[in-house]
């Protein structure tokens, strides 16, 4: 008895100094819905959030794979925090008595396949993506109808800053794609990739150009016979996109001009369609992704080099930059899937670039620092 008794006094002392042991900092989110002082964030990174759910009889915070317990108060308020998280942007969502909901205090965003909670983790290297006063670009939306799809799609489309104000310069273009389970509205929201070129054009690091980004789920339509649907994405970019932007806006339509990249689902994506048409692109950009995503087969990526990358020597006078990018924590399948990619790079003896995000995994913050690295190599 006199050990159980010590048993639980020692785990009391426990929850009191783990109690103790979170700073109590907190802040509410830099995308928080206006006037919602909920949810919170730390300076450990630790998030708190809060929901009003009297009749709940279990609430907890779902974030980073982990589901952590609140606790409710006398008038039906439930509260609590998670684990320090990475830096950057998180998806994340509420478990109100076993059914997943977004968090009300949050604007929403679409990650995960579906439109949920968001949070912002500081960065001590947010300063590339703030919101600075400088001269801004515009993000437009673009709808179109795809005959290849039998559906209306839509683009959205960063003009630089000096766009509008010189009506006779034309200019580069980089076509930009989102990750599994995210869409078109990715790169302009949860990656700020308008504020990463608004600063790094200002701060004259980069060349003034247009970014498209597009859908990259893509469809033919559904046959009468079943099945699922072929995935069209590229024949879509290269018959659609394409010829729509260089119509639209004032871009410089030859491959000297013309960059494409993408992240995960979007790295594969893009890296098949720049090896496919080597005649219309000049640069890559993989971020947490290549052409052999999500497999590290070394077979798969040496049969792709066999193809569009079997003579090296060519490879390298066509493209004028080949970037790869990771986060340093990134789980597997990435580093091997891009690790195998790498070494056969090498094995065919093509010059590419490589970074690594420094403690950041498969998420945005990665993604941002990608591009922001990425973009000033582009069209010079």
């Amino acid at each position: 008895m006199k050990n159980i008794v010590l048993l639980f006094t020692a785990l009391f002392i426990s929850g009191i100094c783990a109690a103790q042991d979170v700073v109590e900092d907190f802040q509410p989110s830099s995308v928080n819905q206006p006037g919602k002082q909920f949810p919170q964030v730390n300076s450990e990174g630790r998030v708190r959030a809060q929901i009003s759910a009297p009749e709940a009889n279990n609430v907890r915070l779902d974030i980073g794979g982990v589901k952590y317990e609140m606790k409710k108060d006398e008038n039906g308020l439930w509260t609590g925090e998670s684990e320090p998280q990475d830096v950057g942007f998180h998806y994340y969502q509420l478990n109100v008595d076993g059914a997943s909901v977004p968090d009300p205090g949050t604007k929403y965003f679409y990650g995960a396949g579906r439109w949920g909670s968001g949070i912002e983790i500081p960065a001590d290297d947010m300063d590339i993506y703030a919101l600075k006063n400088v001269p801004h670009g515009m993000v437009s939306e673009q709808p179109y109808f795809s005959e290849i799809t039998q559906s209306f799609r839509r683009c959205f489309v960063y003009t630089p800053a000096e766009y509008y104000a010189n009506p006779e310069k034309h200019y580069p273009v980089l076509y930009l794609q989102h990750g599994s389970f995210e869409d078109e509205t990715g790169w302009a929201s949860q990656g700020h990739a308008n504020r990463i070129l608004d600063n790094l054009i200002a701060a004259q690091k980069a060349v003034p150009m247009i970014i498209v980004m597009d859908n990259g789920y893509a469809y033919k339509p559904q046959s009468s016979g079943g099945g699922r649907p072929a995935m069209v994405f590229e024949e879509v970019m290269m018959n659609e996109i394409i010829p729509m932007i260089d119509k639209r806006f004032r871009t410089i339509a030859d491959r000297e001009h013309r960059a494409i990249a993408g992240l995960s689902m979007g790295a594969n994506q893009t890296m098949r369609i720049c090896m496919n048409n080597l005649d219309e692109f000049a640069y890559y950009g993989g971020f947490s992704g290549t052409s052999n995503y999500p497999s590290s087969d070394e077979i798969n990526v040496e049969t792709f080099l066999n193809g569009a990358f079997k003579n090296g020597k060519s490879v390298n006078k066509q493209m004028k930059v080949f970037w790869l990018g990771l986060g340093t924590k990134e789980p597997e399948p990435f580093p091997g899937s891009v690790g195998a990619f790498r070494n056969m790079l090498e094995k065919q003896g093509i010059d590419y670039v490589y970074y690594e995000s420094p403690e950041t995994a498969h998420e945005w913050q990665t993604w941002r620092r990608d591009l922001h690295q990425y973009a000033q190599l582009l069209f010079k």
